[in-house]
């Protein structure tokens, strides 16, 4: 087995842990940090259950070797709200965008990259951003709304 050492700051975090080359960044978030809101769904990138930002940027984290996370920033679920909710996952809660819950927090970490290039953004490009995240459970219309809602508290 072959090992690298790495240092990836999660939730401004820094954790150092020497880890298999082959980990994914998912399972080094659930099991070597322990944050389990970070969903494995498909394991294959489909889903987007497993969504973080990644210097940013929307990810599936099953998909991403965690050694790829060397000297980045990776911010989860849990990382996105202090002491208040985040207004995404506000918005989720205000609309019932919520049903079973395990898509939610890869659908919120993804709507949030989306709120961050476009502040004030469409219906359609929400739409269009969001295909990657599949819910069984919604529909996606209360998605849809919950993420224009929040869009309109942030602004």
């Amino acid at each position: 087995m072959k090992t690298k050492e790495i240092n990836v700051c999660i939730n401004g975090q820094q954790y150092i842990r020497t880890i298999n080359v082959a980990m994914t960044l998912a399972e080094f978030i659930r099991d070597e940090i322990g944050l389990t809101g970070t969903k494995i769904g498909c394991n294959e990138g489909e889903c987007g259950a497993c969504t973080v930002l990644l210097s940013g940027k929307p990810v599936a984290s099953c998909t991403v070797l965690a050694a790829e996370a060397d000297n980045c920033d990776v911010l989860t679920i849990e990382g996105l709200s202090g002491d208040e909710l985040h207004p995404l996952q506000q918005a989720f809660l205000d609309v019932g965008a919520v049903q079973c819950g395990f898509c939610t927090p890869g659908m919120i970490m993804n709507a949030k990259a989306i709120l961050d290039r476009n502040p004030h953004p469409t219906e359609s490009y929400v739409r269009k951003n969001m295909e990657g995240n599949i819910c069984r459970c919604t529909g996606y219309n209360r998605i849809i709304e919950a993420i224009l809602l929040a869009a309109e508290r942030m602004s």
